[in-house]
C-alpha cells in the first residue's frame, strides 16, 4: 500500500472538483465518501444530488476562514492531499475497510490524531476499486496548525502495519533516502512531449554519469553545462559555490522559462554538500589524462582495487563509502566498455544507484583508490583488452554480492534490492563479454589424459570446489586454459591455488567460468613453472625462430608468456 503525499494547496474546491469529477481519462466511477471527521454533519455531493462541491469545501475550510478573519495573517497552503493505493494483485476493500484505513492514516499524520475532538476537517472519497483519496484542511478546530512534520514517515509505518492487518501485498519500510516520485504533472509533460523520462529522472542519470569525470564540485557543473544542461550555481559575496540547480533543455515553464530543480530535489545523495564530500575527499597524485598512454593499465588497477573490497568493509562508514564508489566505478565500466555490453552495464548502474545511499555516514577517504579508478577509466583514450574488461566485469560482479549482503546484514531492505537487481545485469554483461574467450577455449580442448592429470591439480588446489568445477560446463574451456599456461612454463596448481584465493567460490553459479576470469587477470605474472620453462627454452634454442614460433601452443586468451630470464 503506498501513500504518496502530496505538496500543500491552496483550493479546497479546485480538489474536490478533481475527486468528484471524471478524471483525465474517464476513470473515475461512483466517486463518494468512505469516511470523514466526527462533525461532517453534512450530504455526500456523491450521493445527494442536492448537495454541491462548494457547500462541502466552505463546510471543510470553516477553522480556516475562522483563523484569517481572527489573526489577520492568510493561511494559504492548508490543503492536505494524500491518495492510498493497493497493490494491482491485491483484493479489492470494502468501503468500511477503506473508511478503518483513512482514520489510521490521518491518525498517524497527525491531521486528526486519536482521542482529539479538535483535530482538522477531512473526508476520504473513493472513486476507483483500489485506491481512496484523503482530503484535509490544516487548520484545527482550536484555530491552531497540526503539527505535520515527518508525517510521511509516520504514515509509512502505519501503512506496513496497514498491509500486515489486511492481508496486503508487503513493502519495505521507508529509509528517507530514495528518489522523489515523479508527480503526476511531471509524467504528463514527458508524454506530451515525447520523452520517455521525467525530467528529475534525466537529470539524475545525467549528473551520476557525470561524477567520475570530475574532482570537484566546480568541476561537476562545466562538465554538466559542456553536456548540454542548464546550470544554475548559487554563490555567497566571496564567489564561493554554496547551492546549484540544473534544468533539462526544453524543459520550460508555462512563460517559457527555463526550468530549475535542486539537486537535493533530484535525489537525496546530489545535494552539494554530499557531492563535495565524495568528489574532494581525495585527489589522484597525477590527473588520469597523464595516463591515457598506458590505456589497459586502468583497468587492471580498477580490478585490483576491488580486490579487498571484502575487508574494507569492517567498519560501516567505510563500507558505505565503498559501497558509493563502487557505484561510480559501474558508470565509469558502462561508459567506456564495447557497445554490445553497454545497455546490460547501464541498467547495472542505474539499477545500483539506490544501493549507493542509505542512512549510514560514508567516510569518503576511505574508498580513494575505487574513486580514482573510476575516474582513471573514464579518462582512457581507448577500450580494454577482452581479458581486462571479463575481469573488471567479475570483480564488479563480486564486489556487488558483497555490497548485497553487507546492506541485508544491515536491514536496508531498499538498497538490498536494487543490488539484486543490479547483479542480474551484471551477470549477463559477465556472461557476454566471457563468451568469445570461451569459444577460443573450446577449440583447444586438451586431451582426455591431460585433463585427468588436471582434474587432480583442481582437486589438490580446491578441494572443496573441485567437485562443482570439474561438473561445471565450462570445465573443458579450463582444462585448455591450464594446459596452454602449463605448455608455456606455469604451474597449474599454483595458478589454481592462486586464483581461489582471491575470492570464496562458494556462490559462484558456474566456478570454471569464475576460475577462467580469474586466471586471465592473474596470469599477467604467474609463478613459473621452472623445469617446464627450463625444457622450452632448450627446445627454443635448438631450433631457427621461425621453427620455435611454429612450435608455439594456439595462444589462448588471457594467458601470457613468461619472459625467458637473462
Amino acid at each position: 500500500m503506498i501513500a504518496a503525499i502530496k505538496p500543500a494547496g491552496s483550493n479546497t474546491r479546485g480538489l474536490l472538483a478533481y475527486l468528484y469529477g471524471p478524471g483525465r481519462h474517464d476513470e473515475h466511477t461512483d466517486p463518494h465518501i468512505v469516511a470523514g471527521f466526527a462533525m461532517l454533519g453534512m450530504p455526500d455531493p456523491g450521493r445527494d444530488p442536492d448537495a454541491t462541491l462548494t457547500q462541502l469545501a466552505r463546510h471543510l475550510d470553516e477553522p480556516v476562514h475562522l483563523r484569517n478573519s481572527e489573526f489577520g495573517k492568510k493561511v494559504s497552503d492548508h490543503v492536505w492531499h494524500c491518495p492510498v493505493r493497493t497493490a494491482p494483485e491485491d483484493r479489492h476493500l470494502s468501503d468500511a475497510e477503506w473508511a478503518e484505513i483513512a482514520q489510521r492514516i490521518v491518525e498517524a499524520a497527525g491531521i486528526a490524531p486519536a482521542g482529539d475532538d479538535l483535530g482538522c476537517r477531512w473526508i476520504a472519497v473513493r472513486h476507483a476499486d483500489d485506491h481512496i483519496h484523503i482530503l484535509a484542511t490544516t487548520v484545527r478546530e482550536d484555530g491552531r496548525r497540526p503539527r505535520l512534520h515527518d508525517s510521511g514517515i509516520r504514515v509509512g509505518d502505519a501503512c506496513r502495519q496497514i498491509e500486515a492487518d489486511y492481508g496486503l501485498r508487503r513493502l519495505k519500510k521507508g529509509d528517507g533516502t530514495a528518489a522523489r516520485r515523479p508527480t503526476q504533472a511531471e509524467m504528463h509533460k514527458a508524454q506530451r512531449l515525447g520523452w520517455e523520462q521525467t525530467s528529475r529522472d534525466w537529470l539524475q542519470d545525467r549528473i551520476r554519469a557525470a561524477i567520475p569525470h570530475a574532482s570537484s564540485a566546480e568541476e561537476l557543473l562545466a562538465y554538466l553545462e559542456a553536456d548540454g544542461l542548464a546550470v544554475k550555481p548559487r554563490r555567497g559575496p566571496s564567489g564561493d559555490l554554496l547551492g546549484y540547480a540544473v534544468g533539462r533543455p526544453g524543459d520550460l515553464n508555462k512563460d517559457g522559462e527555463q526550468i530549475f530543480h535542486p539537486g537535493g530535489k533530484i535525489a537525496p545523495d546530489l545535494t552539494l554538500p554530499k557531492l563535495k564530500a565524495r568528489l574532494e575527499a581525495s585527489q589522484p597524485e597525477e590527473h588520469p589524462t597523464a595516463r591515457r598512454n598506458r590505456p589497459t593499465t586502468a583497468w587492471h588497477q580498477a580490478t585490483e582495487a576491488l580486490d579487498s573490497f571484502r575487508t574494507d568493509l569492517a567498519d560501516d562508514t567505510h563500507a558505505q563509502a565503498h559501497i558509493t564508489a563502487l557505484g561510480e566505478l559501474l558508470e565509469a565500466t558502462s561508459q567506456k566498455a564495447p557497445i554490445h555490453l553497454r545497455a546490460e552495464l547501464q541498467a547495472a548502474s542505474k539499477a545500483f544507484a539506490r544501493a549507493q545511499r542509505s542512512q549510514t555516514r560514508a567516510e569518503d577517504r576511505a574508498a580513494h583508490a575505487i574513486r580514482n579508478a573510476a575516474r582513471d577509466i573514464v579518462h582512457t583514450a581507448t577500450g580494454p583488452d577482452g581479458s581486462a574488461l571479463v575481469a573488471l566485469i567479475a570483480a564488479l560482479l563480486w564486489a556487488g554480492i558483497i555490497a548485497n549482503r553487507w546492506h541485508e546484514a544491515k536491514g536496508h531492505a531498499h538498497q538490498a534490492d536494487a543490488a539484486r537487481q543490479a547483479l542480474h545485469h551484471l551477470q549477463a554483461a559477465a556472461d557476454q563479454a566471457l563468451t568469445p574467450t570461451l569459444v577460443v577455449l573450446e577449440q583447444h580442448q586438451p586431451k582426455q589424459e591431460t585433463r585427468r592429470t588436471l582434474a587432480h591439480d583442481v582437486r589438490a588446489a580446491v578441494p572443496d570446489q573441485a567437485d562443482r568445477i570439474l561438473t561445471d560446463p565450462s570445465w573443458p574451456a579450463l582444462a585448455a586454459l591450464l594446459a596452454d599456461a602449463e605448455a608455456r612454463g606455469h604451474q597449474p596448481h599454483h595458478l589454481l591455488k592462486e586464483a581461489a584465493a582471491q575470492r570464496e567460490l562458494g556462490t559462484a553459479r558456474q566456478p570454471a567460468r569464475v576460475l577462467i576470469t580469474r586466471l586471465q587477470h592473474t596470469s599477467r605474472n604467474p609463478s613459473p613453472n621452472l623445469r617446464a620453462e627450463a625444457a622450452r627454452l632448450r627446445t627454443t634454442a635448438s631450433v631457427t625462430g621461425q621453427q620455435a614460433t611454429a612450435a608455439q601452443p594456439p595462444a589462448v586468451p588471457g594467458v601470457r608468456p613468461n619472459r625467458p630470464r637473462r
